[in-house]
């Protein structure tokens, strides 16, 4: 079969998005111990132990990725909430916040704490600095009644083709330190170090035929060395999503779990989807540099709900619901029988993030911003068709919206859509996304709404040159949600008065398009 495998290098450069401080924020204060030990089974009451018994038990196998790249966050006691929720039990951080993990405190919820990198330069060329790193931003936290760190995650996707190399030469070294700073802290049977990858890592092959990059087969045979050195896993991000934006002849449903016509034959193995080709592709390059049996983790898995073709909430819960009832079933993959973990990225939609790669980078939550869940999902795998539970008690602003005044003259608009949605999200408006068909006075209206609640709702927001109006009735227009922001909360960045570094050319001629 002449299907191409290839496995996508644009997920992402830009995941990341936020430009990471050169030191670490102040370290919150020590955690108090407050949990108590928890009682024998034999001490609890018949009907109080029938109860735990028959109630499902958490997805074990399965967490979420946690991103902040966000105008208006959830407050991160929501977002645990919303965890503990859905009986979601690990998370994937991109940073180690302060904020996010105390709020992770005392939940039990398995956390990988991020390393972005921007940092591992610093961390590579010094072992005080990896000290203090460890110190600030795991050792802290591991304390009764504290945060339950699992993994450091040293950088993110940092061989990534699109980079050039940058990273290439203080990736390993970081890991080492990092991994060393652990030892010292008596924590690295507890806290397993890894270096999270895109799958551009591997060369395209049929699965049985991975290998690594040439250019970077050395470090990554360094690597693996010290993650089967000690116990830790291999992670790797793997997007069926983009194989199929980016590649114009990869069959679509190849990259769905529910049976293909475009299967891959590889010797005796038939693969009937582009997750299990993917996976078996990094069994056998960690088999060719002679670690054929490293744990592997998927880092990141997902698909976006809106902003371009293929990135819908019907091709979303089709995947995602797919997927988990492949890891839940723990049969594995062809080449790796077994449970397999997995992060699925993402736990909420961010507004911030750079729209480089595609539209839908803003669009992978299971949950919208605030925390309200997009389509049915069982988390359970036991045949649920039901909602996830959504994030109760959000600090919404107040109910008001900024629409585009109707009796204003349609021709003035564009300048004015183009300079709200050079600040604010506009991807819900471009073709393929769930605005696109609202019309030119919707357009605008939709524009002019999020650069207002981009603002906080600011009065001066919705002027517009008199072309804006505030509303307390709900413009929303069918599947187009016209949103409400999260109240006292703007993401690190001021974003009153947009300041030329936000406004682009780009953003100004796409959404001259928009509008048009």
């Amino acid at each position: 079969c002449s299907l191409s495998l290839s496995l996508s290098s644009a997920s992402l450069a830009w995941r990341e998005g936020r430009i990471p401080p050169t030191r670490s924020p102040p370290p919150p204060p020590p955690l108090l111990s407050m949990a108590s030990s928890p009682l024998p089974l034999a001490f609890l009451p018949p009907l109080l132990f029938l109860l735990l018994l028959l109630h499902p038990s958490p997805v074990h196998s399965l967490g979420v990725n946690w991103g902040s790249i966000t105008s208006h966050p959830l407050p991160p006691s929501n977002a645990v909430q919303l965890l503990q929720f859905n009986n979601i039990t690990k998370v994937k951080l991109f940073d180690a916040d302060p904020s996010v993990l105390q709020s992770l405190a005392a939940t039990d919820i398995e956390v990988m704490v991020g390393i972005p990198n921007d940092l591992l330069q610093s961390l590579s060329g010094s072992i005080a600095v990896a000290d203090a790193w460890v110190r600030d931003n795991v050792a802290r936290y591991i304390v009764k009644g504290g945060v339950n760190i699992r993994y450091v995650g040293v950088g993110n996707e940092p061989f990534l083709t699109a980079y050039g190399g940058q990273f290439q030469n203080s990736t390993f070294p970081a890991l080492s330190n990092i991994y060393q700073s652990l030892v010292k802290a008596g924590l690295a049977s507890q806290v397993k170090v890894t270096v999270p990858c895109n799958a551009d890592v591997l060369q395209n092959t049929l699965p049985s035929k991975g290998l690594f990059r040439p250019d970077i087969k050395d470090t990554m045979t360094q690597i693996v060395s010290l993650l089967n050195q000690n116990s830790s896993p291999f992670v790797i991000n793997i997007y069926p999503f983009l194989d199929l934006v980016q590649q114009p002849n990869f069959p679509e449903d190849y990259a769905f779990f529910d049976g293909t016509s475009h299967a891959v034959q590889d010797g005796q193995i038939t693969y009937n989807n582009a997750f299990d080709a993917s996976f078996d592709m990094l069994v056998s390059a960690l088999g060719s540099i002679g670690f054929p049996n490293v744990q592997i983790v998927i880092g990141e898995i997902g698909w976006p709900t809106d902003g371009g073709p293929y990135a819908n909430i019907t091709n979303a819960q089709r995947f995602n619901q797919g997927l988990l009832k492949h890891i839940l079933g723990n049969q594995g993959t062809p080449l790796r029988r077994g449970p397999i973990e997995a992060y699925l990225f993402s736990l909420l939609d961010e507004n911030q993030k750079s729209t480089k790669p595609g539209n839908f980078e803003r669009h992978w939550g299971i949950f919208t911003f605030d925390g309200q869940a997009k389509y049915p999902l069982d988390f359970t795998g036991q045949g649920s068709n039901s909602f996830p539970a959504n994030a109760e008690n959000v600090p919404y602003l107040a109910s008001r919206w900024c629409i585009a005044n109707p009796n204003a003259n349609i021709s003035n608009f564009p300048a004015s859509v183009a300079f709200a949605c050079a600040a604010a999200d506009c991807t819900s408006l471009v073709y393929g996304g769930s605005c696109n068909a609202i019309g030119s006075q919707g357009n605008a209206s939709y524009a002019f709404n999020s650069y207002y609640q981009l603002n906080n709702q600011d009065g001066n927001s919705c002027f517009f040159g008199g072309l804006g109006l505030i509303t307390f009735v709900d413009p929303s227009i069918g599947n187009c949600r016209f949103v409400i922001g999260v109240s006292n909360s703007v993401g690190g960045l001021d974003y009153k008065g947009v300041s030329s570094f936000v406004i682009s050319l780009a953003m100004v001629s796409l959404c001259m398009l928009i509008f048009f």
